[in-house]
């Protein structure tokens, strides 16, 4: 019994510490996550988005994340962060359509971090694509999902 104990205890620790059992999420995961994570906001921004377009976005997200948007000193938790969301949606603040498109410029990544160079832009009816001003996001990474943004602009 003591010899089955033992094993029990080394496998366990093995396990616990084996990095391929932890949750990764390296440059090109996070940069995928935070196109998805703007494709999502793009849907809620627009006209006649709905809760579950905002659930949706958020759902990308670790439950412990924050948004802090500098300028405007905004600091939410993903609860308050949802209340914000539909407050705007109730007075009916979304109004884009499906030709508004945030698109990633450029970005670099660091440990768990991931800086975004990003445009909001519009979708020509020849397909092409004309963005406004750049702005810069930091987005942070905890077990494999979204954990911060932070808006630099």
């Amino acid at each position: 019994m003591k010899n089955i104990l033992k094993l029990f205890w080394i496998l366990l620790f093995v396990i616990l510490t084996n990095k391929s059992f932890a949750v990764e999420c390296k440059s090109e995961c996070q940069l995928e996550q935070v196109k998805l994570y703007f494709a999502a906001l793009d849907k809620v921004a627009r006209k006649g988005s709905t809760s579950n377009d905002i659930d949706a976005l958020l759902e990308l997200t670790h439950e412990n994340v924050k948004y802090i948007h500098v300028e405007y000193e905004a600091n939410f938790d993903k609860k308050t962060w949802r209340k914000a969301f539909l407050r705007n949606l109730e007075l009916g603040r979304y109004q884009n359509t499906e030709e508004n498109e945030k698109r990633i410029l450029r970005s670099i990544s660091g440990k768990n971090y991931l800086a975004v160079e990003y445009s909001r832009g519009i979708v020509q009816s020849d397909g092409s694509w004309s963005g406004s001003e750049p702005l810069l996001a930091l987005f942070g990474f905890t077990d494999g999902k979204i954990s911060l943004i932070k808006e630099l602009w």
